[in-house]
């Protein structure tokens, strides 16, 4: 199975990435976490030691200048559009708990150098994870669909859109939404985060109508006060593992998720 999880930052994407990852852990699958968030605190989400967290590739200026033949190149301007990446999932990952990590890492924009060779290498490599790999990927994405093509996005199972009870966070759920259809992802879910009420929950549901709910997962300081104290998140909120429980079992389900 093949997930994507975008929403509007500090919306909770990380949050549901890293616990859905540990649902399936438990239940014996193989799980490949991708960082794909500029961000990058998966890690953090996923329990993994400051110590034991792999590095991000983007930062790995070798390996994309010899997969993407621009070593020799030095204006960047001819490179490989389809480098060899499949070696990297085991060799450039940590793993801790039984979930394999990798951290996509930030990669340069216009203005700021050539960064074509490596927009180029972390494609290859979405997609080889997507269509090559057995495993379950859970990929936690910035607010966007950057990393996701036609020729990927027809693969991803679901793309989960994480909204709270917010204007901002709606918008950027229906953009997200309306990106994903441009390139023919299919089935696009909305996980609610950070509900302290009956009014939140319905309020986000009135706005986004066109949406299929996975669920909504309460609101908790409990995980403000784990991530202040940099303690466990999976063991700091009973009520929010509840609810990412009930998530995964929708998501496992083997008919498609009813609205919540």
């Amino acid at each position: 199975m093949k997930i994507a999880i975008s929403g509007k930052g500090g919306a909770g994407k990380t949050l549901l990435a890293g616990l859905l990852s540990r649902s399936f852990a438990e239940d014996g699958y193989r799980v490949i976490a991708i960082d794909a968030d500029p961000d990058a605190n998966l890690a953090v989400s996923l329990g993994f030691p400051a110590d034991f967290r792999p590095v991000p590739l983007s930062n790995l200026k070798q390996l994309i200048e010899e997969r993407t033949s621009t070593g020799t190149d030095k204006s960047g301007s001819y490179f490989k559009l389809n480098p060899h990446v499949s070696d990297i999932p085991d060799t450039y990952s940590a793993e801790h708990d039984g979930i394999r990590l990798l951290i996509m890492g930030q990669v340069k924009r216009g203005g700021s150098g050539c960064y074509c060779p490596e927009n180029s290498l972390l494609a290859a490599l979405v997609a080889h994870l997507i269509l090559a790999r057995d495993e379950v990927v859970i990929m936690d994405m910035a607010a966007g669909i950057e990393h996701l093509n036609r020729g990927t996005a027809r693969k991803v199972d679901y793309l989960v859109i994480v909204a709270e009870p917010s204007r901002a966070s709606i918008e950027t759920a229906r953009r997200i939404k309306t990106l994903a259809g441009e390139i023919g992802l299919g089935r696009i879910m909305a996980v609610g985060n950070k509900i302290r009420s009956q009014s939140e929950k319905d309020f986000l549901v009135s706005s986004l109508p066109d949406f299929t709910f996975l669920g909504f997962i309460p609101y908790d300081q409990a995980i403000v006060n784990a991530e202040v104290t940099n303690s466990s998140l999976y063991q700091a909120s009973p009520s929010i593992n509840l609810a990412i429980k009930d998530i995964y079992r929708k998501i496992t389900s083997p008919t498609d998720p009813k609205t919540t």
